[in-house]
């Protein structure tokens, strides 16, 4: 039964869990407020040393589970995913949420404040890269891709990958709440909160410091995405049509001065790998133009192909998408990488590629200044999915063009500037801007993984001093 103390505590409890879903509803999701994600975390771990670990577990769980409804939209009536995969979902989030703050507690009711203040990060990260190996959807949803429009934090990607970033973004909150617990040194706090700032400084400093180099060229892109409905043959009537609307769009950006021109993916069947009225447009007009294919589409050697024409080719470039949305697509996937001939270095990527950290290395090793990405998106997470290739383009030190049907049109540089926007969620959109390109190479694209690597390690410090007997 539930003490005296545990009642008078009942509505301290309530308002923590209901300031902390308020939180995690507005800063995760499809189309989270940034900042707020930095406060999610705060007022369940105000509460969890003043509750019994029960209670502090089920404040966190519950908290995290009525914030993470936010993407039932999203999962139930636009992915259509069943309903007790997306409850197991939400669920598991949760849990995590409640055993970081059920580690927190321990170590610190146990004195043990500069091990409480590493354990939610750490834990944290260490679960979202463990996620990331072994999930067929990789870094989807991870906490990093909320700060994609606080520029100067996500430049600490460059360096960390987005692991980095969700660290410093749990051990924020966690630390602002050791203040509030009376049995923590004056010292012990002064200590982690200078450590910190220094890291926040260090990491916003760095971020500045990267926003003010000047690109070293600029290319001029023009992006369309036309409402159409389904993957239609290149020979039917209806792809003749989508295939004259799609020209009659291009050369008006042509007219805007774009040199380069990207349309979605999967926008015509074809079994040639070719369109012929864009090779012409390509030759004639002295452009790139470049659109998505689903080649040999409803047979077994199906791809979900990107095909480039560029003007004097005899052939187009060709690339396969590698990861495929399983379940919705049906092709065979892809395991060569395409860079274009000459300058700027343009490499090759599909819609979903771009959730994944081998595509980003995999170019960076080939020293690719732009990714082409034609993409298709489920209307509401339009701008979660181009942020993700946006950071992409930070991780590995290349610009990203990406045209989405049913998303986001997005010209963004190798800072994660996105330069030039427009929606296709609802109706056709196309745009034309300038896209400043660098020569970049980042220490993630180097090293990799480190910094994850270090957040296990951390972790099972964290883990042994939280299992030490306790003393006397």
């Amino acid at each position: 039964m539930a003490s005296e103390a545990d009642h008078a505590r009942l509505p301290a409890a309530l308002t923590a869990i209901a300031l902390s879903a308020l939180a995690w509803w507005f800063g995760s999701g499809t189309y989270p407020v940034w900042w707020v994600t930095w406060l999610a975390p705060l007022p369940v771990l105000w509460l969890a040393p003043r509750a019994r670990a029960p209670w502090a577990a089920l404040a966190a769980f519950a908290a995290y589970a009525i914030g993470g409804f936010n993407a039932w939209t999203y999962l139930h009536e636009h992915l259509r995913f069943p309903t007790p995969l997306i409850l197991g979902y939400i669920a598991v989030i949760g849990v995590l949420m409640a055993a970081c703050t059920l580690l927190f507690r321990r170590l610190l009711l146990r004195g043990h404040a500069v091990a409480a203040a590493l354990s939610v990060p750490a834990l944290w990260v260490a679960y979202e890269y463990i996620n990331n190996l072994l999930s067929i959807h990789a870094t989807f949803f991870n906490i990093s891709y909320t700060q994609a429009d606080a520029l100067p934090v996500i430049q600490l990607v460059a360096v960390t990958g987005i692991w980095g970033v969700g660290f410093l973004l749990l051990l924020v909150p966690t630390v602002a709440s050791l203040p509030w617990w009376p049995h923590v040194s004056r010292r012990s706090r002064w200590i982690i909160a200078g450590f910190v700032m220094l890291a926040l400084v260090a990491a916003l400093a760095y971020g500045g410091w990267r926003l003010r180099q000047a690109p070293t060229s600029t290319v001029r892109i023009g992006l369309v995405s036309l409402k159409e409905s389904g993957i239609r043959a290149l020979s039917s009537a209806e792809g003749e049509a989508r295939e004259a609307r799609y020209v009659e769009a291009m050369q008006r950006l042509i007219g805007e001065g774009a040199k380069i021109l990207l349309i979605p993916e999967a926008t015509f069947a074809t079994d040639t790998a070719t369109v012929p009225a864009f090779a012409s447009l390509a030759e004639q007009r002295n452009v790139t133009v470049a659109t998505g294919l689903a080649f040999h589409f409803g047979d077994s050697d199906a791809r979900n192909m990107l095909a480039v024409f560029e003007p004097g080719a005899t052939s187009p470039a060709t690339y396969s998408k590698h990861h495929l949305l399983l379940g919705l697509e049906q092709f065979v996937p892809g395991a060569n990488f395409t860079m274009l001939a000459g300058k700027p270095r343009i490499g090759l990527a599909i819609c979903k590629d771009m959730d994944f950290h081998d595509i980003g290395h995999a170019y960076a090793a080939r020293h690719a200044q732009l990714l082409l990405v034609p993409a298709s998106d489920f209307e509401v997470d339009g701008w979660l999915h181009s942020r993700m290739a946006v950071m992409r383009g930070v991780e590995s030190g290349f610009a990203v063009a990406r045209a989405a049907r049913d998303g986001r049109l997005t010209l963004s540089d190798d800072r994660g500037r996105v330069v030039a926007e427009a929606s296709s969620e609802q109706r056709d959109a196309e745009l034309v801007g300038d896209l400043p390109l660098h020569d970049t190479t980042t220490p993630y694209s180097r090293l990799g993984d480190w910094f994850a690597w270090l957040d296990l390690l951390i972790l099972a410090v964290v883990l042994l001093i939280a299992v030490r007997p306790a003393k006397p």
